[in-house]
């Protein structure tokens, strides 16, 4: 499985807002269902709750794609 990095803005987010922002679902109410039935790993672990807050370097497994938090670089003037 390869490992993609996603880039999110400085500060928190959720697994449900994590999986909309990768493309990976398309809607908050499917992000909300397939992880309440076991779809989403958060470093290995499965995770249920669509609001666990994610963090840089966690690495979230769904739907056959690994996908890695990282901070979004800033824009440089």
């Amino acid at each position: 499985m390869d490992r993609q990095q996603v880039a999110v803005r400085p500060g928190v987010i959720r697994l449900g807002q994590f999986l909309k922002l990768a493309g990976v679902v398309e809607t908050g109410g499917e992000a909300k269902a397939r992880i309440q039935e076991g779809e989403a790993r958060v470093n290995g672990e499965v995770e249920t709750r669509r609001g666990r807050q994610l963090v840089p370097g966690d690495l979230v497994e769904f739907a056959g794609a690994a996908l890695e938090v990282v901070v979004q670089a800033a824009a440089q003037d």
